[in-house]
């Protein structure tokens, strides 16, 4: 099995209370949970894509983590991994570490990088029902005003109209997922997971625009996640 999450920020213990405002009451104890969190879904055959930023820790303090972590893992750099930069540092617990990377899941091509791409590779793929054969994962931007402004890029993609080879018309496919480990209740998940939570997220945020709300969070006001029950908003900062 296969799955994806970004963004963990181990050892970051400003995001408790700035930023993603995770509420732990230390960083041992986000740590521990999202440790807790990850070991209970992958096991140690298991592929894991990590999609930047694993930890702020220095290089033994990531090496401690990782030791801990179960499955086969696999790291698309993040701005904020500069444990890789430390010579101190074994690099030997992942499988590769690379800056993009292009993989099939499930006859699907899946385009990973830690940055969004509004468009990329294979994004007008369709299968022979119309379902998109292609999908862009990523993180860096968690839950803050950029989130809101790509879904809204999203949107304008979709409803744009394209006349496809077979002279068929239709809108432009756009299928980017953030796999932020809030969105996941800290847990990696599968490709079809993902795209389950982006949809119910979307779904969400457009209920509460509905209702009146902006769909951007300013402090720690909090927020609904997946599996997660309550859990604390973000800054628009990283």
């Amino acid at each position: 099995m296969r799955y994806y999450i970004a963004d963990c920020h181990f050892w970051h213990a400003a995001l408790n209370d700035h930023m993603d405002c995770r509420g732990f009451a230390s960083v041992g104890e986000m740590n521990e949970h999202m440790i807790e969190c990850w070991n209970r879904r992958v096991r140690p055959c298991d592929e894991v894509v990590i999609l930047g930023d694993l930890s702020w820790g220095d290089a033994a303090r990531t090496t401690e983590i990782l030791e801990r972590l179960n499955g086969r893992l696999y790291l698309v750099r993040g701005n904020h991994d500069r444990y890789l930069k430390d010579p101190a540092f074994d690099a030997s617990r992942f499988e590769w570490i690379r800056d993009y990377a292009e993989l099939s899941d499930n006859r699907r091509k899946v385009v990973l990088s830690h940055y969004p791409m509004a468009c990329y590779n294979g994004q007008y793929r369709l299968d022979e029902q119309g379902s998109p054969r292609s999908y862009m994962l990523h993180g860096h931007i968690h839950d803050t005003m950029d989130q809101a402004l790509l879904d809204a890029w999203q949107d304008m993609a979709s409803s744009t109209m394209v006349t496809d080879p077979g002279g068929r018309r239709r809108p432009v496919p756009c299928h980017l997922i953030n796999c932020f480990c809030q969105y996941s209740g800290y847990t990696p998940l599968t490709l079809d997971e993902w795209i389950e939570t982006d949809r119910k997220r979307r779904e969400t945020q457009k209920e509460r625009e509905f209702d009146g709300e902006t769909g951007v969070k300013e402090g720690c006001q909090g927020a609904v996640c997946p599996d997660q029950g309550h859990i604390p908003a973000q800054d628009p900062g990283r």
